[in-house]
């Protein structure tokens, strides 16, 4: 379904349970980690949301991370990463990832990162067309 005006990006979550490796010396998950976990759930949900054969025609690069935090998350605790895309211009792609505790989905981190896609033969840049950005969007949302 391309081409049919805005549509609302899908939110993709996954549990980090917090490992004692994950800690540093101020006793709480250092802040390495929670750019690995950026990595790791906008590569599970590029995973689960395209198809195989767009998989395997497109690989990213991270452009650039931000990166705030709120609150410390500590070993034993199981801290959910939540994503979604944003704004798609030319080859660059902006995504967006929420750190939360427990049920009260207590806000630990956010962070903006912008991607490329690239054509996973040639190594270039792709552009971020509506038939890519769509598989990271809701179906039928306006």
């Amino acid at each position: 379904m391309t081409g049919a005006g805005p549509r609302r990006p899908a939110r993709f979550e996954r549990a980090f349970p917090v490992a004692a490796e994950d800690i540093d010396e101020l006793g709480h998950v250092n802040n390495v980690v929670y750019l690995r976990w950026v990595q790791e759930i906008a590569v599970a949900h590029w995973r689960a949301a395209a198809p195989a054969e767009l998989q395997a025609d497109v690989v990213w690069v991270v452009l650039r991370h931000e990166i705030d935090y709120k609150r410390p998350a500590r070993a034993g605790e199981v801290v959910v990463g939540r994503t979604w895309v944003g704004e798609a211009t030319g080859s660059r792609f902006e995504r967006f990832t929420e750190f939360v505790r427990g049920a009260e989905r207590e806000v630990l981190a956010h962070a903006r990162s912008v991607w490329c896609p690239l054509n996973a033969r040639t190594g270039r840049p792709r552009r971020v067309d509506p038939a890519l950005h769509d598989h990271f969007s809701e179906p039928g949302s306006p």
